[in-house]
């Protein structure tokens, strides 16, 4: 007689685990640096030198990030609705911004389950970061290869907590 396989829970010390990454990731973290990797060791900076950029994380499960070059040009209109099309897909291409309910599925694994995004492809759609902590710096990378900029990279974006 086959009974099959069923999902054990997880452990207690891998809950306590993923509960300690959870509470460490809570509240504000300011962008300090965006590189994309390729195989051959080529190195990117996406967003530029000085990105700017913001990743909050809340007690209630949700996450947000925005993105953006640090020399972001001026629009020559004062409001938004009246942006020539060429500034405003200026502006999209040097800003990203996304949110959603995150969860923590393993103590090196943060999972962004994507419902508001400046690419709509992402709604929807998971974004998994791998996560690490470096002092007082966050870490959240992507560990597979993924199309990026022209090439199969790895990206890494580095933060730091805000006070």
């Amino acid at each position: 007689m086959d009974i099959g396989t069923t999902a054990q829970p997880p452990a207690k010390d891998e809950q306590a685990a993923r509960e300690a990454v959870r509470r460490r990731l809570l509240g504000a973290w300011r962008l300090v640096s965006y590189t994309a990797r390729s195989r051959d060791g080529e190195v990117l900076h996406p967003l530029g030198p000085r990105p700017q950029g913001l990743i909050m994380y809340t007690d209630q499960g949700y996450m947000s990030a925005q993105l953006g070059r640090g020399d972001r040009p001026l629009m020559i209109s004062g409001r938004l609705e009246d942006a020539a099309t060429d500034e405003l897909a200026r502006a999209s291409v040097s800003y990203l911004a996304y949110g959603g309910p995150f969860e923590v599925v393993d103590p090196t694994t943060v999972e962004h389950h994507v419902t508001t995004s400046l690419f709509p492809n992402w709604v929807g759609r998971t974004q998994v970061r791998k996560v690490t902590f470096a002092d007082t710096l966050l870490k959240l990378g992507i560990a597979t290869p993924v199309r990026l900029w022209g090439a199969e990279r790895t990206a890494e974006l580095t933060w730091s907590r805000l006070s």
